[in-house]
């Protein structure tokens, strides 16, 4: 039998600011002080009722070193990276009919667990698609075939679900969100194949017509109420697809940015939207990377890397170390997780532990090598997997029974949730190491002042730790197959 969650609320109080600076490179940071400071510990944990739940409060004592027996947390304030831009994940077509088959009391409810920063987890940032993409119940376009001067595009289409949608998140989440956008595939007469589906390229004399239609998009979704943070160049740019799909090789992106797309976006007054190359897995981004980056004509215009985490499917791994080369050749420029999500759903499946553990690890990982925001894909999706027009059911978070109006948490929310319930938007990564793999780490300062740490245990072991801040420790528990948030305030 399925086990079906209800929503948690959750309470976090703000307490003023508890933290005096962190170390940039024109200036030392201030010697940090634990003086009065104690550790709140929020905890999801497998086969309990901890679903990030306050469990206890740890203080410190005097430890100047830990020794080789102990496990340790090591965690160093004074040394700061990254900014985090936000957390959330991508409002498709699917996710907006399925919240509208919802009844009014159980879409409040979601939009209270997503977007709630103390009821819920807080999401801030948000991806949604250009036209129709697997993700929808039909393939659609914003233009009448053969218009290559796109005098009919109209977004009618996006008015019945799609748009009202994104419109109370946007008021859920406090009346903005960070939104950015990415195209599937350009219309079927501007493609080699003719043809949105099974790949094809852009044709060259669409150019210029192509880049136009990105700032069409923007411009009725503002007008719409609406507003576009930035977009990307090509979902999935190397995958022919049954779905909506389109290819661009690297030098194929790069002239496209550099001498149609990007030279648009500043022409039409949209310098300050943010473009993303790539936007697709991590075993191929450096090349893709390196191909657009090392152009200056075309670097000028990119903000960042977005990348995906699919490439498992290849069997080529997780590729973390690939996004910390990315990040260290082209340090100006951004990483970004676009999408991802677990695919072939199955409902027998729905409450595994596993799919949480998967994010939690990538969402570390991605952050430690340098990612600046973390889009997971469906927010919301039916009893199915879907909805879906080619028969791509995949896992959500939360997957809502339209026949019953039922919602599931699975374990993959409340892991989503100990990033982005606790790490804000402004918040600096902070040095942060474990003393045995069995522990992953990651941490953050917010713009409060309040750190935030996350501990994540896959092992089958309960694993005691220290965590130590400059030569003051706090003795704390790892319990097998968790993941905990610590608050230092």
């Amino acid at each position: 039998m399925k086990r079906r969650f209800t929503a948690v609320c959750f309470t976090f109080m703000a307490t003023g600011l508890l933290m005096t600076g962190i170390a940039t490179a024109q200036k030392a940071a201030p010697e940090f002080s634990l003086k009065n400071k104690t550790v709140k510990v929020y905890v999801t944990e497998k086969g309990t009722d901890n679903k990030i739940t306050p469990t206890e409060t740890l203080h410190f004592s005097s430890k100047p070193q830990t020794v080789e027996t102990e496990v340790a947390i090591f965690v160093d304030p004074s040394k700061s990276f990254q900014t985090m831009l936000g957390i959330g994940g991508a409002l498709t077509d699917a996710s907006a009919e399925v919240f509208y088959k919802l009844p009014k009391d159980k879409q409040k409810e979601l939009l209270t667990a997503y977007y709630d920063k103390n009821k819920g987890i807080g999401y801030t940032l948000g991806r949604t698609n250009i036209q129709s993409c697997d993700f929808s119940s039909d393939t659609y376009s914003y233009v009448s075939e053969g218009d290559r001067s796109l005098k009919t595009f109209d977004i009618s289409h996006d008015k019945k679900y799609r748009i009202p949608f994104i419109k109370e998140i946007i008021a859920a989440a406090g009346g903005k969100l960070t939104l950015f956008a990415s195209p599937w595939s350009p219309p079927a007469f501007m493609k080699t194949n003719n043809d949105v589906l099974h790949g094809g390229k852009l044709k060259p004399e669409f150019d210029q017509s192509w880049a136009n239609f990105y700032v069409k998009f923007i411009k009725a979704y503002e007008k719409a109420g609406i507003p576009i943070w930035g977009l990307s160049v090509q979902n999935e740019p190397m995958a022919t697809q049954k779905w909506e799909s389109c290819i661009y090789t690297a030098e194929e992106e790069r002239d496209f940015v550099k001498n149609f797309l990007g030279p648009t976006l500043h022409k039409e007054g949209m310098a300050s939207k943010k473009l993303i190359i790539w936007d697709h897995n991590r075993d191929l981004m450096y090349q893709r990377a390196s191909t657009v980056l090392e152009d200056p004509e075309a670097a000028k215009y990119v903000w960042g890397v977005g990348y995906h985490w699919y490439e498992t499917w290849t069997g080529a791994g997780m590729n973390f170390e690939n996004e910390r080369l990315v990040h260290s050749a082209f340090p100006g420029k951004n990483l970004l997780f676009t999408e991802g999500c677990v695919e072939l759903f199955n409902p027998d499946k729905v409450n595994e532990w596993s799919m949480g553990e998967r994010y939690g690890t990538s969402l570390i990982n991605d952050f430690n090598a340098g990612t600046v925001g973390w889009t997971d894909w469906n927010i919301l999706l039916d009893e199915k997997g879907g909805p879906n027009h080619v028969g791509n059911f995949c896992f959500a978070p939360v997957h809502a029974d339209t026949k019953t109006g039922n919602i599931t948490y699975t374990s993959s929310y409340y892991y989503l949730g100990h990033f982005s319930k606790f790490i804000r938007p402004g918040a600096k990564r902070i040095a942060s190491s474990a003393s045995r793999d069995k522990l992953l780490t990651t941490a953050y300062v917010n713009p409060d002042g309040k750190i935030a740490v996350v501990v994540m245990n896959k092992t089958d072991e309960k694993i005691e730790y220290y965590l130590w801040i400059k030569g003051k420790a706090a003795k704390a528990a790892s319990a097998p197959h968790s993941i905990a948030t610590l608050i230092v305030e």
